[in-house]
């Protein structure tokens, strides 16, 4: 065997590796899949976006809700009996509002009870997916954010004020223009939320609720801890199975020269003992 041909092996096997692990990981995932629905008696469906490695070529490719996402979980739900209750696992930095509403509105017409299990975070339109839920379960130290809307790279709230805070005439026909629909987004997203929480809540307190997340009032990756979202008057509880956190490795992050987070992977139940040699 020539040289050539051992290149020649060494990249099909290169080529081929990453394929091969893909469908293990892939398989491993719909097994756990299956067992939380076993354990739980319901329809299980993942939302998750982690920063992925794009080809060959290792490009980072972050992930956001689009219109893709929508249609499967919607045709998800579609394939759910209505006597079977649906869980949703998410972990998201937001994404588009059309999608999430989408979804939002699909998992409200469920007649079964919907429970969505937030293990680290969902933010933004992940945050308008969960307001949609019986039940939202979150870890004691996971978050979610405002829905507030944004206008090409502003916050709409932001934008509005920019343009009021000046006489109209120094105010550029673009910036009008970004403020207008600024408005609009703002009445859009705020009508949006105040709707789906009417589902799971007095109408005077969805109002004011469907104000504090939508209004502007923290930029718009503020957190809003488990205790934070009671005291706003969100039904959320503590609790998220073991098995969704052992499901979520299964999404590791793209691996780097050396590890930013090191630890022994063990469950410690008493103080590690100290060697002294």
């Amino acid at each position: 065997m020539g040289l050539l041909d051992v290149i020649w092996i060494l990249f099909i096997i290169s080529a081929v590796s990453p394929l091969i692990q893909r469908r293990s990981l892939e398989s491993r995932r719909l097994n756990a899949l299956r067992r939380i629905e076993g354990e739980r008696g319901s329809r299980v469906i993942a939302l998750i976006h982690r920063q992925e490695i794009l080809s060959l070529f290792g490009f980072p490719l972050m992930r956001y809700i689009d219109i893709q996402d929508s249609e499967e979980i919607i045709r998800a739900i579609k394939m759910t009996d209505d006597s079977i209750p649906i869980d949703i696992i998410l972990h998201t930095p937001g994404g588009l509002v059309l999608a999430s509403e989408q979804v939002a509105h699909a998992l409200l017409k469920h007649p079964a009870r919907v429970t969505v299990f937030i293990p680290h975070y969902a933010m933004s339109g992940g945050t308008l997916i969960a307001l949609a839920a019986d039940e939202i379960i979150m870890d004691e130290n996971a978050v979610i954010g405002p829905v507030d809307p944004q206008v090409g790279n502003f916050p709409a709230a932001s934008i509005i004020k920019a343009v009021e805070s000046k006489p109209v005439e120094k105010v550029d026909d673009e910036t009008l223009i970004l403020a207008d629909v600024s408005r609009k987004a703002m009445h859009q997203v705020h009508s949006c939320v105040e709707r789906i929480l009417k589902e799971r809540m007095p109408a005077k307190a969805a109002s004011k609720l469907a104000t504090v997340l939508s209004s502007g009032k923290w930029t718009h990756d503020y957190p809003i801890t488990f205790e934070e979202a009671r005291e706003l008057g969100l039904e959320v509880d503590t609790g998220v199975p073991e098995d969704i956190f052992t499901y979520m490795t299964l999404f590791p992050q793209p691996a780097s020269r050396r590890p930013s987070v090191q630890y022994v992977p063990l469950p410690y139940t008493e103080r590690p003992k100290v060697s002294d040699k």
